[in-house]
């Protein structure tokens, strides 16, 4: 993900400026780690440098920049915290403390402290660049992976494919997520990887030669409507997209068609529709390929236009088309906004926040929920992260509501997942759907682009089979809540089940065995006996419950124990 020249022009800006905080903390850094060698045994402030020169081309500010620098200083040298501080400030000093806690959190252990988990939310919601230092940090890491022992390197390629990757995405990083999920590939799955490498170049190179010979013909189309394109070139499916997709194709490769898309990028937005248009004149495009994801960007702000057409030799061709500032954003995500914030607000000596930005995106907002519900000591740390992984780190789809919002689900989610995230009341009132003007059972599988109209009924409770297949912990929750609820009021209608026996008699041995041999030949059961321990007592309270409320043979069993040696009073009521 990094220019080959990004590190010469840092270089290059630190040079002009020695006595700047970059170069400072350069300085600081090297002298800090100048003992310590990485595994594969090179100096260990090559990491450093490598994760201030992603940083700085993903065009974050200084600040960002010297914490990169500095994010392992005070987690694997004698640095202090406080000493960052004073060298160069309390804003630093803060990136590092946040990567430091991120760094502390080990995903794979059998017991993870909850309290990581949480600052990992707060360092979310607080300030994304710390996430961001986090995000390079992981990157390199991964790109120098192979040094490690095998055990070492499928835990890290496990835990960035299933918490980095996405979370790169969900910050619409889009390039980030791919590079993360395809570093981690070959670790996790090292023999499909080498199928897939063996398989796929052959195919690569037949699709990209096809689309060089389409090329020319796109270009004269363009100009012939007076469209000049800035770029057009080709994304090549990434192995560990690949092998997903092949995965829901019986692993034959020739049912993938996207292996190669042509990606056209242009000045503006009406551009991207005349291109559109200009396509779709010239090849008639597949049913239900047409994305418009400028309409209707995803919830992670991704934008383009995505066109699956049916090219010469009836061969498919996937087309993206996206303004230069989509794809910046594309590719950096968030980071691009803070770009742009800089480059509106230059005048300002204070950093822009990205607060505004933040409060946007509604999961930050989800987690920042989940961080108030599993607050406190009897939090399960176990079922805090699997929350985490199912609800905010896996593969996403976004369904639409009636009024044209967009719902944010996991994949394999149902309609009454849908339900619960509109409303609790909607989820709880659901007796049917309607999936673009149809109607689907309730465990029907939605899909990106589903349009989901829920039915609902006043006074419908949730059904107990509805836990066999609802995905996200929210209904799961919602839904055992109201099953709790249904619960008690039916006891609470259904009436007393049980009566309770309260004798009175001389504190004698036998009395209870006594007692309890008339209640057997009454063909009763006891259910519980409570005796109180009275020592020297004259007198004793029995109190003994039966499985009935039958008021006549209570009465009847009344008039036997009565006659009972030792007993003064018998009463009952039914509970």
């Amino acid at each position: 993900m990094t220019r080959p020249n990004s590190l010469q022009k840092l270089l290059g800006r630190i040079k002009e400026n020695p006595t700047g905080p970059i170069a400072r903390a350069l300085e600081f850094s090297k002298a800090a780690h100048a003992n310590q060698k990485r595994e594969s045994g090179e100096p260990f402030f090559n990491h450093s440098l490598a994760v201030a020169e992603i940083l700085y081309q993903w065009k974050l500010d200084d600040a960002t920049i010297v914490a990169g620098l500095l994010h392992d200083t005070v987690e694997d040298t004698s640095v202090s915290l406080e000493k960052i501080k004073s060298e160069f400030g309390e804003e630093v000093s803060f990136l590092v403390d946040g990567v430091t806690k991120l760094g502390r959190i080990k995903y794979q252990d059998s017991n993870p402290k909850v309290e990581n988990l949480r600052k990992m939310v707060l360092a979310l919601s607080r300030d994304l660049r710390v996430v961001f230092i986090k995000l390079a940090d992981r990157l390199h890491n991964m790109r120098t992976l192979g040094s490690l022992p095998p055990a070492k390197q499928k835990r890290i390629a496990l835990e960035t494919h299933e918490i980095y990757a996405p979370l790169a995405y969900r910050l619409g990083m889009q390039n980030l997520s791919g590079e993360l999920r395809d570093l981690a590939f070959p670790f996790i799955h090292p023999k499909e990887n080498e199928w897939i490498k063996k398989t796929s170049v052959p195919l690569f190179e037949a699709r990209l030669k096809y689309l060089e010979r389409i090329k020319p013909v796109i270009k004269r189309l363009l100009d012939e409507q007076g469209i000049k394109p800035i770029t057009i070139d080709f994304r090549a499916k990434r192995y560990s997209s690949l092998y997903e997709k092949l995965l829901r194709h019986e692993m034959d490769m020739e049912k993938i068609y996207d292996l190669v898309a042509m990606r056209i990028i242009v000045e503006t937005v009406l551009e991207c529709y005349a291109v559109l248009g200009v396509i779709h004149q010239k090849w008639p495009p597949l049913p239900g390929r047409v994305k418009d994801y400028i309409a209707m960007p995803k919830p992670n702000s991704y934008r383009s236009i995505h066109t699956t057409v049916i090219g010469p030799d009836e061969q498919l061709i996937e087309f993206q088309i996206r303004t230069t500032k989509m794809h910046e954003e594309n590719e950096y995500g968030i980071a691009a906004h803070w770009l742009y914030d800089q480059e509106r607000r230059n005048e300002e000596k204070n950093r822009p926040r990205l607060t505004k930005l933040v409060e946007e995106m509604q999961w930050v907002k989800q987690l920042r929920n989940w961080l108030e519900k599993y607050r406190g000591p009897k939090t399960d740390p176990e079922e805090f992260i699997q929350a985490m992984k199912i609800d905010f780190f896996r593969d996403r789809i976004f369904a639409i509501t009636p009024k044209g919002d967009v719902v944010d689900l996991p994949v394999g989610a149902t309609p009454v997942d849908f339900a619960y995230h509109i409303h609790t009341e909607v989820g709880n009132g659901c007796v049917g759907a309607k999936v673009n003007n149809q109607i689907v059972p309730l465990d029907y599988n939605l899909r990106s682009g589903d349009l989901v109209q829920i039915i609902t009924q006043k006074n419908k409770r949730p059904s107990e089979d509805w836990l066999k297949f609802v995905k996200t912990s929210i209904a799961r929750e919602h839904i055992k809540a109201a099953l709790r609820e249904k619960d008690k009021l039916r006891r609470s209608a259904r009436g007393p089940t049980k009566t309770e026996l309260r004798v009175t008699g001389e504190n004698r041995l036998g009395l209870l065995k006594d007692i309890s041999a008339v209640v057997e030949r009454s063909h009763l059961s006891i259910v519980s006996v409570h005796a109180p321990s009275q020592p020297g007592s004259r007198f004793t309270a029995l109190r003994i419950q039966c499985e009935t409320t039958d008021k006549q043979k209570i009465e009847k069993l009344i008039v036997k124990l009565k006659n009972l040696k030792g007993v003064r009073q018998v009463s009952y009521r039914f509970v």
